[in-house]
């Protein structure tokens, strides 16, 4: 038998704490899919050994954390409702494995789709009258959060320079520790600040090839009807939108043409309905050209797409 304080368990304590903890997941309306994506991350267990409970005779397996506190996080989990992601540390994003905590914005598969898109937006069948070569040179990624997009983009643009500024210097230290650990360290610059004000020193030089952003954009209002693991746990610095959600939508819109070049690309996040208001704003700012709006996997009206004219 394992000591509560061992980073380490016997197959048959974990068996039977693991049937516990099931229970506790359906009775509370938690996906049982969550328990077996912990155990995954702390563990050197598989989904197959999950499956079958093949781990059940083992004399030990080593954890990365000890064992009394893995059974207190899933009682978080249950009481709390905090995220899993946060009691693991980490959440796959792409193919990655992010590091989080509750100073970011736990990356959503949705956004995923950014960073596809913005490589097809580099290419020149979608810029037919424009010639900046985008695959190159100078990217913003504004709000940053864990570091997600700025990462993204690095992996898939090899010759770019990422500039990746958030307000949150909590959330900028998960994002260079992501970045060092990725090997992402030496082609991402970190900035402390609000949106553009770290860059002020780009302003008028037309040096950004692209900005994506996946900004706060919640109305207000509405930050106390999400699900407790958001409204509860996740910063509401990187939610509220302001009395309609588009407070800061509306700033990068009427600012990024100052620091984007001919042709430049600025992609935006934006939630379900926000998109007829969006495209009016790029449309009335006078500044840009191609505006389009994508939608996610799910039909939502996701992302808005334009160049610097």
């Amino acid at each position: 038998m394992s000591r509560s304080s061992d980073p380490a368990v016997s197959g048959l304590e974990l068996w039977q704490w693991r049937q516990e903890a099931r229970a506790a997941a359906i009775a509370a309306n938690v996906p049982l899919e969550e328990l077996d994506w912990l155990l995954l991350s702390v563990s050197d267990l598989d989904q197959l050994a999950l499956r079958l409970d093949s781990y059940k005779g083992r004399l030990q397996i080593p954890l990365n954390r000890p064992w009394v506190q893995l059974q207190e996080q899933w009682h978080q989990r249950i009481q709390d409702r905090v995220p899993v992601q946060y009691l693991a540390g980490v959440t796959p994003w792409r193919n990655f494995s992010l590091g989080v905590s509750p100073g970011v914005l736990i990356p959503r598969p949705e956004t995923e789709w950014a960073i596809d898109l913005a490589v097809s937006s580099t290419q020149c069948e979608s810029r037919p009258h424009l010639d900046t070569p985008l695959t190159e040179g100078d990217w913003a990624d504004l709000g940053t959060g864990s570091g997600a997009i700025a990462l993204g983009l690095a992996e898939v643009l090899p010759k770019v320079t990422l500039h990746a500024v958030d307000r949150s210097e909590a959330a900028l230290a998960i994002a260079r520790e992501n970045a060092f650990n990725l090997g992402y360290g030496d082609r991402i610059q970190f900035y402390c600040g609000s949106w553009f004000e770290p860059l002020h020193p780009f302003q008028g030089l037309n040096r950004l090839r692209g900005i994506v952003s996946n900004p706060p954009y919640i109305p207000t209002a509405m930050l106390g009807e999400l699900e407790p693991e958001v409204a509860n746990h996740e910063p509401a610095i990187a939610l509220d939108g302001g009395p309609d959600g588009l407070d800061c939508i509306r700033h990068l819109i009427a600012t990024a043409p100052t620091y984007l070049c001919p042709g430049g690309l600025l992609l935006l996040e934006m939630m379900a309905g926000q998109a007829p208001t969006v495209m009016e704003l790029l449309q009335h700012q006078g500044s840009y050209s191609q505006i389009e709006i994508f939608s996610d996997l799910a039909g939502i009206e996701r992302f808005a797409r334009a160049y610097r004219s």
